[in-house]
């Protein structure tokens, strides 16, 4: 079946009544992006955030449509949306089309990402199996490459990691797989915790990994910490964190943003002497060793 693609732009406040409008004019499927530059990272369990500026895509069957007639009626039903597209789309094969563009990905020298159609990259390299799933974390965005590489780079044998924020486990799991002894992967999201016990028993290291929710969170004092979240919670999280690591073991933060790097660190300079910081994008990765003091 071919389709017709309608566009629009809608203020926040609209987007529900146009959805509604949409359904009901025959819509198969509406997506909703953001029409500026607001992005929402990692919402709360529970929550449905939305953009103050949006773009909606909605398909329509094209067998039978008038794009043109189809306009005109949703302009008169949905009066805030501007800047109307629409444009014909041939039938695909989804599903060839996502394994095609979801190819393995390899971090530093031996940690590779590698989606279940794929077979497992060398013999001699260290491999997560991975498939794009609804909690976050695959490895494509600048946050989780920086932190499998900072992983990639450390000598974990023998050595007790925590991945705070876990998403679908995949610091943890790479952690596991490197060589890590064991890992503990916590998070607020039911959701994320149940996408990394399934990852985890796909990739063999169940027995190794000790998932938790953030409201019962406790582990024995890790070697080194990695927190893949955002600069608010990272902040509230610095005197707790501190207290679960080692003296002299590593820590990696990220999802910062360059502009938020030093409120971080102000954060965090009681318990952690922090090295140069490493940039992708817009984002930093802040690498620190745990001080010996211990209050």
């Amino acid at each position: 079946m071919d389709w017709l693609k309608l566009s629009l732009s809608l203020p926040a406040h609209g987007v529900e009544a146009g959805e509604q409008v949409l359904w009901s004019a025959g819509a198969g499927s509406i997506t909703v992006r953001d029409a500026g530059d607001a992005p929402l990272l990692e919402p709360l369990p529970g929550t449905t955030p939305i953009w103050p500026r949006c773009r909606i895509e909605a398909l329509f069957p094209a067998r039978g449509a008038d794009g043109v007639r189809l306009v005109r009626r949703l302009q008169q039903e949905i009066p805030h949306a501007h800047d109307w597209q629409i444009m014909e789309l041939a039938e695909r094969d989804w599903q060839r089309v996502w394994m095609e563009d979801w190819q393995p990905l390899r971090f530093g020298e031996r940690l590779w990402i590698y989606p279940s159609h794929h077979e497992p990259p060398g013999e001699h390299s260290h491999a997560v199996r991975l498939d794009p799933g609804l909690a976050f974390g695959s490895g494509t965005h600048a946050t989780t490459a920086l932190c499998l590489e900072w992983l990639e780079a450390q000598p974990l044998q023998r050595q007790t990691v925590l991945d705070y924020g876990c998403g679908s486990g995949v610091l943890a799991i790479a952690a596991l797989v490197l060589g890590a002894e064991a890992a503990f992967a916590v998070d607020i999201d039911p959701q994320a915790l149940q996408a990394t016990l399934d990852n985890a028993s796909r990739n063999g290291v169940s027995e190794r990994l000790h998932v938790q929710a953030d409201t019962d969170w406790h582990h024995p004092a890790v070697d080194a910490v990695v927190a893949n979240i955002l600069a608010e919670p990272l902040i509230r999280l610095a005197a707790p964190l501190a207290a679960s690591h080692r003296s002299g073991g590593k820590l990696a933060l990220t999802g910062i943003l360059r502009e938020q790097r030093q409120q971080v660190c102000d954060a965090y300079a009681h318990w952690y002497t922090f090295a140069a910081p490493t940039l992708r994008e817009d984002w930093v990765l802040l690498e620190g060793t745990r001080n010996a003091r211990m209050v």
